[in-house]
């Protein structure tokens, strides 16, 4: 079991307890999966590109990422219904707390003039999204390999009924807000 999944059993089970009063161990919120989306617009002219978004996003998750495709078409972007666009990958149990970990510890404080991401990127509903510039700040990503920097989209979904204990469960994850 990692040390992450061992700290949210005890620390984070406690805390949320203390400072919400949930009556049960079951109605306190846990993350159940992370999304990372990368938008791949140049594809449409160079396969290529796409290819290397991909093996970019693999070795950041450590699982195989699926290529996404337009649901519509779009004149103006020159996009036709069905051709790829970009690719994502859902993480959920083990790997998504190495990822979480990985994400808060590692990466976030290598990301050049941090000063915590955003606490209002909440949709209401307790899940939380962040956007990230460059896939530099990973530790895995050797910056000699790379054709070019791209971003990506990273979703937390969680349990919790009300961004606040969202924000709680996520701060209790070390996810450094800004103040």
């Amino acid at each position: 079991m990692s040390r992450l999944r061992d700290q949210y059993q005890n620390e984070i089970v406690e805390a949320m307890t203390k400072k919400f009063g949930y009556k049960n161990v079951m109605e306190v919120p846990k993350v159940v999966k992370i999304v990372v989306n990368m938008g791949v617009g140049e594809a449409k002219e160079n396969a290529k590109v796409l290819d290397s978004a991909v093996s970019d996003l693999e070795t950041i998750t450590g699982q195989k990422a699926v290529t996404t495709k337009a649901k519509k078409a779009v004149a103006n972007f020159k996009i036709r219904e069905g051709m790829p666009i970009g690719c994502k990958v859902t993480l959920r149990g083990e790997r998504m707390y190495e990822f979480l970990d990985r994400l808060v510890n590692l990466a976030l404080p290598r990301v050049r003039d941090f000063h915590g991401v955003n606490a209002n990127s909440f949709d209401g509903r307790g899940n939380y999204a962040l956007g990230i510039k460059e896939q530099l700040i990973f530790p895995e990503i050797e910056y000699d390999k790379i054709d070019k920097v791209r971003g990506m989209d990273i979703i937390v979904v969680t349990t919790a009924k009300t961004d606040e204990e969202a924000r709680e469960l996520l701060r209790l994850f070390n996810m450094p807000f800004q103040k």
